[in-house]
This record gives C-alpha cells, structure tokens and sequence, in this order.
C-alpha cells in the first residue's frame, strides 16, 4: 500500500519567524497580497503586526475581516469577490483556522472558478489547480491548518459543518510564530491546545495511521501534554512548545485523516456555534473510552508520551485507563467545561447524531460506530 505526505514548501519556526514574510513573498515575485483575518485580530493589533512588516517595505495589500469564528459560505463568497477586486496575487492568512480556512476556500474557488458554489468543495473536490498561493501565520497554536490539507466551512442554511479536504489548499509558506500568539487569552489557549491534543490522539488511532504519522502524532501528544499548562500561563516557554505541537500534529492528521471526536464536534460548532477546541476537548475522553477496545496498545504510548510512569508494566486495561485519565487531568487543569449539558438541548439529539454520522471525519474513527451509538455518547455527556 502507498502512503501519501503532503506538506508546506517551505515553513519557519520560532521566535521572530514572522519577520521572514516580506523575503518569502518578495523571492516569490507577488506584487499585492490579499490579507485575510479576523476582526478581533485587527482590533487588537495583532494584524497590524503582520501588515505593518508590509507597510514597511512598501508592499501593496489589501485587507479582508469578514470571518466569523466559524467561518460561512457567505464569508467565503464575500472573499471571494474581495480578492476580484483587490488586484493581489497572494493570500495570507493572519489567526487561527477561521482564517485560514476562509483564505483556503477563497484561494480554492479563485483558482477553480468551476467550483464557485462553496457547497461544491465539500468532501475531497476533485480541483484541478493550486490554490492562490497562501502565506500562512498561524496565531493560535490549535487548528495547524498553515499545514494541512483541510478546510472547515459552515453552511448556516443547513446548520452543518462542511469538511472539505483538497491537496490544492495547502499554504505554501507557513510562518509558526510562538510571539505572535502571546495574545492570545487563557480560554482560547486551552481551547486550542486541546484541539491540537485531539488531532494527535485521533490521527494516531485512526485506522489510516501509518509509522511516518504515528512518528509525528507521539511526539505532538509529549510535546502539547508538557507545554499546554505553561501556555495557559502564558509563560514564553509553553507558548513555543505548543507552537511546534500542534504544527508536529498538523503534519500527522492531515494525512491521515481523523475520527469520531471531530464528527461530533463539528455540528455543536455548526449549531450552537461551540468553539471547536472546547467540543473537542469535551467528547475526547469520552470517546477515547469508546474507541479503547480497537486500538490495540496505543494507548500505551500516548500515556506514556502524556508523562504517566510505568506503563510498560501495566495491563492493557490499566494503560488504557491511564491514557484517558491523563487526557481528562490535562483538560481539567487548563479549564476545560467536563460536559455537554450547557451547550447541547436534548431535542437536537437526533439532528446532532445524524450529522456527527454523515461527517466527513467520521470513517477514520478505529471503531466502527452508528447513530444510534454516537447518540448514546452524546447523551452520556449531558
């Protein structure tokens, strides 16, 4: 069996790597960028981080905010005709996934006009050019898409998120600066972090992993499990351990694909507009519970790579076990909610787990499962 890897051109890690941008962009011969972020982002400065290396050097750019933190068809279509007008011939992409994802869709359709229904890229859309070349600055440490080949995009009319994964939309060049997600506030860290956590635990469980993923999985879940409580504290030290763990993550699942935990978290981002990392972090005990019985000893080597002693002399059941507590201890300490029962309305129970079943995510999950079964998970967390 092939294996495939796919990852960015080129990327820069650590301190200051942010200050590589106008040379990449420069080496590359673009003429004007189109700067895709959040409003919060620009409110609080830490795009003008970003736009004022451009300033500087007198790069031409334009700016588009029109992102929601769970991105829309519409933001997408808004960007769309943004980029048309702007006269750019680069994207790049200042936040956390909202933005990204935004930038992806829009680079995606620009590039493949055919595919201007946003609802047509949904699943693996069989594209047939790269995207608009994307520039990638990642300021959460989280969702890792400056170096996946996913994207997530809500369809408001239908409440569902829509989990397209294309091999045209990775970034070319991502810039994973620890500096610039200093910003960021205790909540959204640990939210983030835990969201990375989950990429590591579903992408070394799902069934496509591989010992190349398995490689990059086991050292993101040591890395994210020593670093997330300092982050928390915003300490230099966990912010930089985190910038590179949930990229080591990124590089994983993106290939791999993921499970269950993202099904479900999907629609409550969709429905309720749950933060993702929070949903995420809510189900992944629960569900890691769920998965145990078809993940071999796995689960050994992620409580060993989450710091618990003595796992080679534990039973399967004890290491087990162990893994999910360790899981369970992490998110407690960051602040993570332990249930569902102030986010999901037991009416939607249905619509929930018929979506969590359809999701795109849902086939890599190590167990085979049903709707009936992820309801049951669902209503084991209310």
């Amino acid at each position: 069996m092939a294996h495939r890897i796919v990852l960015n051109e080129t990327s820069y890690h650590g301190s200051g790597a942010v200050g590589e941008i106008v040379g990449e962009i420069r080496r590359r011969g673009f003429g004007k960028a189109f700067v895709c972020s959040d409003p919060d982002l620009v409110k609080f400065g830490v795009t003008g981080k970003v736009t004022a290396l451009l300033e500087e050097s007198n790069f031409p750019y334009a700016l588009y905010t029109e992102i929601k933190a769970n991105p829309t068809i519409a933001n997408v279509q808004g960007g769309v005709a943004a980029f048309r007008a702007s006269g750019a011939d680069c994207i790049i992409a200042v936040g956390g996934g909202s933005s990204m994802d935004t930038a992806k869709a829009i680079g995606i359709i620009i590039a493949n006009p055919g595919f201007a229904d946003v609802r047509s890229l949904e699943g693996v859309a069989p594209t047939e050019k790269p995207s608009v070349p994307i520039l990638a600055v990642p300021t959460t440490a989280g969702t890792a898409a400056e170096v996946t080949i996913n994207y997530v995009i809500t369809d408001e009319e239908k409440n569902r998120k829509m989990v397209c994964v294309d091999t045209h939309d990775i970034p070319v060049v991502a810039f994973v600066d620890p500096d610039l997600m200093s910003t960021m506030p205790a909540s959204l860290t640990a939210a983030t972090g835990m969201d990375a956590l989950t990429h590591a635990i579903e992408g070394f469980t799902t069934k496509a992993a591989w010992e190349m993923t398995d490689m990059f999985h086991l050292k993101a879940i040591e890395v994210i499990s020593q670093s997330l409580r300092g982050a928390v504290a915003n300490e230099q030290a966990g912010r930089e351990g985190m910038a590179l763990g949930q990229y080591l993550a990124g590089m994983g699942f993106s290939n791999v694909g993921l499970g269950i935990v993202h099904s479900m978290a999907h629609p409550l981002g969709a429905l309720y507009d749950t933060p993702h990392g929070v949903a995420n972090a809510i189900i992944l005990p629960t569900v890691m519970e769920y998965n145990a019985e078809a993940t071999g000893d796995k689960y050994k080597y992620i409580a060993a790579a989450m710091g618990v002693p003595g796992t080679e002399a534990m039973s399967q059941a004890e290491y087990r076990k162990a893994a999910v507590d360790a899981v369970r201890k992490l998110a407690e300490d960051v602040g993570i909610p332990k249930d569902l029962k102030d986010i999901v309305k037991p009416e939607d129970l249905d619509f929930l787990s018929e979506s969590a079943y359809a999701d795109a995510c849902r086939p890599g999950n190590p167990r085979e499962t049903s709707v009936a079964e992820i309801k049951a998970l669902y209503e084991s967390l209310l």
